[in-house]
């Protein structure tokens, strides 16, 4: 997100494989349709989460009592028993830069809502052009959650998919933020057009964001992947080009966040939740 009282400059790309296992990250290859998490709260959070199905939970025994605590709070217990093991099995499992606290849990990719569906839930929007770091959607995602966003939309073939490094950074946030996924991201600004957004592309170049033209109405705020910024299509797609007051030297900010400033000026304003 560019400085909109700063000249551009160009940025690097950030680049992520965007896939479950393997690679750089360190993880073990989980089988398709399924991912592993791992660290306390995102395990925790899983496991409070009806909707999640997990298949195994490995687990050190001083993780043991926190996480059947956990379950217990999910209202349906633990689906299958915890295999309890050595801290340095963990970490050949998941490789030696996973931060995961003694717990991993192979899960099921979670089932995608519809937008309409997850429009029913109260709150702002975040549309995300082509922001593919897990760790940056991540950290969206927890943004999201601690101000009260309805769900975050991505293009799904330029979005990374459901890993452990997306749900460490989201800190639990996976599991109650609605993650939709479309194959046409201008398809889906104007999906919430017609559902009574007022989409707001965050960029250079814009008027500072103020709330002056949202006239009352729910905001969708549309955020593009650094350097690049917002894609001509998605740009011209939006009502309107807004930026984030900056008045320091700095040029541009991390696009996560980019993000929980921008939901921070929605809330602070008392822009309308549906």
């Amino acid at each position: 997100m560019q400085n909109p009282r700063k000249a551009a400059r160009p940025a690097r790309r950030s680049r992520s494989s965007g896939h479950g296992g393997g690679g750089r990250d360190g993880m073990s290859t989980a089988p398709a349709g399924k991912c592993w998490l791992f660290g306390t709260h995102a395990v925790a959070a899983a496991l409070a989460n009806p909707r999640r199905v997990y298949e195994r939970l490995l687990v050190t025994e001083a993780e043991h009592p926190a996480l059947e605590e956990a379950a217990r709070s999910g209202g349906g217990g633990l689906q299958v028993a915890p295999e309890l093991v050595q801290r340095a099995r963990l970490d050949d499992l998941l490789g030696p830069e996973a931060v995961h606290q003694g717990v991993a849990m192979l899960a099921h990719i979670l089932p995608s809502l519809t937008l309409e569906e997850a429009l029913e839930r109260p709150g702002p929007v975040l549309v995300l052009d082509q922001v593919t770091d897990p760790r940056n959607v991540g950290a969206i995602l927890r943004s999201a959650a601690a101000f009260g966003a309805a769900c975050i939309v991505v293009q799904d073939r330029n979005a990374p998919e459901e890993t452990a490094v997306l749900a460490k950074a989201a800190s639990g946030a996976l599991e109650t933020v609605p993650f939709v996924r479309e194959v046409n991201l201008s398809r889906a600004i104007e999906m919430l057009q017609k559902a009574g957004c007022w989409t707001v592309g965050l960029d250079a170049g814009g008027t500072i964001l103020n709330g002056a033209g949202f006239d009352g109405r729910r905001v969708a705020l549309v955020l593009g992947a650094e350097g690049r910024g917002l894609r001509r299509m998605t740009r011209e797609s939006c009502d309107e080009i807004a930026g984030l007051y900056m008045p320091g030297e700095m040029e541009s900010l991390n696009v996560s966040v980019a993000a929980a400033l921008g939901l921070y000026e929605l809330v602070r304003r008392g822009m309308p939740a549906a």
